[in-house]
């Protein structure tokens, strides 16, 4: 399905950082499915999908992650927050575990994918397990990046927030040995009438500065 130019560019000069939220509006059950969905849709090297995607329907958890958050109000404003984890490692069981996803879904033998196995295993072995969880997190934020655009084609305001305290994310969200730690949050809603920054004009490098044609 294709939208036009105009759809494209509307959508993402809607798309803003949301601070002020408001708390009376709620992301429908259908909508935030769709959501959802473009986050297991996300891309990823190798289709690996180093992460995981914790949504935050706990109030109480959502005020104990807004003290590790500076005060941000958006953490319990929103409508829902999503804390969005990385993968500390990467092991030869999670990459079996996606070829043999691969296998079953495409209906391709499993020996067939011996050569992209044995291509991630040797990318794999390279990195050490600090550098493994450095290049899971930076696919978490092609994740981020879906998000927040799908979001905005759907009329829903988001923020993304790196102003948080991972480490006291990870305790208050239990996340130690489990594998994965927190990489960074983004609230979803709508914007409140009062936020002074949905009218603020979007401030952006001219495009020549930022891409060049070589």
């Amino acid at each position: 399905m294709a939208v036009s130019p105009q759809d494209l560019l509307s959508a993402l000069n809607f798309r803003y950082a949301t601070k002020a939220f408001d708390s009376s509006r709620k992301i429908s059950t259908e909508d935030w499915a769709a959501l959802e969905s473009s986050l297991a849709l996300t891309p990823s090297s190798f289709g690996l999908q180093p992460w995981k995607f914790l949504v935050i329907d706990s109030t109480e958890l959502r005020e104990k992650l807004k003290a590790a958050s500076w005060g941000q109000g958006q953490v319990t404003d929103a409508s829902h927050l999503v804390v969005l984890t990385a993968r500390t490692d990467l092991t030869q069981e999670h990459i079996d575990t996606w070829v043999a996803r691969l296998s079953e879904v495409q209906g391709t033998p499993v020996e067939n994918l011996a050569g992209l196995s044995g291509m991630i295993s040797s990318f794999s072995s390279a990195m050490d397990t600090p550098t493994k969880q450095a290049w899971n997190t930076r696919q978490v934020y092609i994740a981020l990046g879906q998000l927040m655009t799908s979001a905005a084609f759907m009329g829903i305001d988001t923020c993304p927030l790196e102003g948080i305290s991972p480490a006291d994310y990870d305790e208050i969200l239990g996340l130690k040995d489990s594998g994965y730690a927190t990489a960074v949050a983004c609230a979803l809603g709508y914007r409140s009438a009062d936020d002074k920054y949905a009218t603020a004009p979007k401030a952006r490098f001219p495009e020549e500065n930022v891409i060049a044609h070589i």
